[in-house]
């Protein structure tokens, strides 16, 4: 049986590819103040789109790196705090069980 081949991204943070399932798509929504940066999870927002880990780690890099301006095609200032939430909010919750609660159920101090 063959194998599909699945699509690859390259982080604008870190710059490592990656599957595209595993990258959080951004892209920049333009209004009256400017533009600002969206997160597209869903990957359905129209527009050119980059693709960042979603960690703090790689978008601090992405951020000072200047690499989202390049990466959407975009020459104004960019507004990324919506997407600064997104991450610290998805970082928080990144799908691991907290430790204490698993040791409190399987009897173990933790």
């Amino acid at each position: 049986m063959a194998r599909r081949a699945r699509p690859e991204r390259t982080c604008v943070g870190c710059r490592r590819r990656a599957p595209a399932g595993e990258l959080l798509r951004v892209v920049a929504v333009g209004d009256e103040a400017g533009y600002s940066l969206r997160p597209d999870p869903a990957r359905r927002l129209p527009g050119r789109g980059a693709n960042m880990h979603p960690d703090p780690a790689c978008f601090a890099l992405a951020v000072r790196r200047r690499a989202f301006g390049r990466a959407l095609r975009v020459t104004a200032v960019l507004d990324h705090g919506e997407l600064a939430e997104h991450i610290d909010a998805s970082s928080t919750t990144s799908g691991q069980p907290d430790r204490a609660r698993v040791a409190s159920k399987v009897g173990r101090p933790t």
